[in-house]
């Protein structure tokens, strides 16, 4: 049985590694990775000594399927939790706390979010369930669109727009309802008359006794662990430095042809023919490599569009005093006090968020996050600028002056897919496309979702389906 799994990061490790546990030792299984590094998004370095996460740094520890792998290899031991520190954000031109009892910080009603917004956006809030009824949202509608329409700019300016940032690099307004939040699109659909007595519907009771679950996880020694330990297990043979060129049925399974762009001289790797293929790719590289075969499929990955951000790591001195929060948000509408924008989105006071990174005698990490979907002005700065840049918005943001030791900074060019109207649509007509072929299955962050957990969920998922039809082929 051979099976090739084209892409190095967590979704393609997984698919492997499920791979491997599906299908027996005797199986040949090839990962195809054009850069030189496994583990896509998930990059830890060393920092000053201390390992440095420079990519994703936590999964929702909510969602099983991160928790339940973390189990599953071993690696429980490993396992971490915040401290418990609160985040705050930068809103109307102060650092305030950010509000807890919202969706994705879309509030019930104008007194949970009274510190963020202004008097008048608060009588916005306050006013939204007196206007006619929202309705079914059809088959989606832009996110921003709908708040705005119903709860006024400030909310998606100060609050939504900045909690997305992190997770997509983009704002509400191209983001699409359906996929994006979609317990607030089914409360709608339900018949909720608004947005405010939807959201209150799916926050908790606040007289029941909170959830003592943790809601962030992540791992010591940084999420390449991670990235190790499913490499070594799924015991995989490695192509790597070259991509994937095309692909193409032959003799009952697929070939899989190497090199930049097709030569008259010989590839940079020889072809490999095999069984079954998981393509656990970005959107473009999916698109270019289902164009023959599964054109609508290419067609709905065509529609992705990415967003590229940087993280800059720092490692301050040891002793600096750090913000007693976990970080701060910052909207893109904010000013410094030079009446520019800030560079960064949002820091992550890590020493401070994680316990177990907070060695008194150690260097003080923290990261800084720029980037923003449709605004690539920021990462046109050299490294040395940008950390130049991040460095002043963190001294007027919290006073903070003192001399990084290490800092590092790490690009993530077309990182995340931007979940845009429709995008549900979209998915299901790749995943409709892709599975009339037989052995190819898909998986990856430009999906079912952006976090860890659904990257993982997506690469077992993959794995599992090639590999009952490699049995049954068999």
């Amino acid at each position: 049985m051979r099976v090739a799994v084209v892409g190095g990061g967590v979704s393609g490790l997984t698919a492997a590694y499920r791979l491997r546990t599906l299908l027996g030792p005797d199986a040949a299984i090839t990962v195809c990775e054009s850069s030189g590094e496994l583990g896509g998004k998930l990059r830890t370095v060393e920092l000053a000594g201390a390992a440095c996460d420079v990519g994703a740094e936590a999964f929702l520890a909510r969602r099983p399927e991160a928790l339940d792998l973390v189990h599953e290899l071993g690696l429980a031991d490993r396992l971490r939790h915040p401290s418990g520190a609160s985040s705050t954000v930068r809103a109307g031109g102060r650092t305030v706390a950010l509000p807890k009892r919202t969706v994705m910080g879309v509030p019930a009603a104008a007194d949970a979010v009274s510190s963020v917004l202004s008097e008048t956006g608060c009588a916005a809030v306050a006013g939204e369930s007196r206007l006619p009824p929202v309705g079914p949202v059809g088959d989606d509608v832009s996110l921003g669109a709908l708040l705005r329409n119903r709860l006024g700019d400030e909310v998606v300016d100060r609050l939504v727009d900045p909690l997305l940032g992190g997770v997509y690099a983009g704002g509400a307004d191209g983001l699409g309802l359906r996929a994006v939040l979609p317990a607030l699109a089914n409360a709608l659909d339900g018949g909720a008359e608004s947005v405010t007595s939807a959201i209150a519907a799916l926050l908790p009771d606040p007289a029941a006794p909170p959830n003592p679950a943790p809601v962030f996880g992540t791992l010591s020694g940084g999420l390449a662990t991670l990235i190790s330990e499913l490499a070594a297990r799924a015991e995989a043979e490695l192509r790597s430095g070259v991509p994937v060129r095309a692909l193409s049925p032959r003799d009952g399974g697929w070939r899989l042809t190497f090199g930049a762009v097709a030569a008259a001289h010989a590839p940079a790797a020889p072809d490999l023919d095999v069984d079954a293929v998981v393509l656990a790719v970005p959107a473009p590289a999916a698109a270019r490599l289902l164009a023959d075969v599964a054109p609508a499929a290419a067609a709905a990955y065509g529609e992705v569009e990415l967003a590229s951000m940087a993280v800059v790591g720092l490692a301050l001195p040891p002793g600096t005093a750090l913000p007693d929060s976990s970080g701060v948000l910052i909207g893109a509408g904010e000013h410094t006090c030079e009446g520019g924008r800030f560079t960064a989105k949002a820091f992550t006071f890590s020493a401070r968020k994680w316990p177990h990174q907070s060695d008194p005698d150690g260097p003080v990490l923290l990261r800084g996050s720029v980037g923003r979907f449709g605004d690539p002005s920021a990462l046109r700065a050299t490294d040395d600028e940008l950390v130049r840049r991040v460095r002043a918005d963190l001294a007027e943001l919290t006073g903070i002056t003192a001399d990084p030791v290490a800092a590092r900074v790490q690009r993530w060019g077309g990182g995340l897919p931007q979940y845009g109207v429709g995008h549900r649509d979209r998915v299901a007509r790749i995943e409709a496309a892709v599975s009339a072929l037989p052995g190819i299955a898909v998986a990856g962050a430009a999906l079912h979702g952006v976090g860890i957990p659904a990257c993982i969920g997506t690469g077992d998922a993959a794995a599992r389906r090639v590999a009952a039809q490699v049995a049954v082929g068999s």
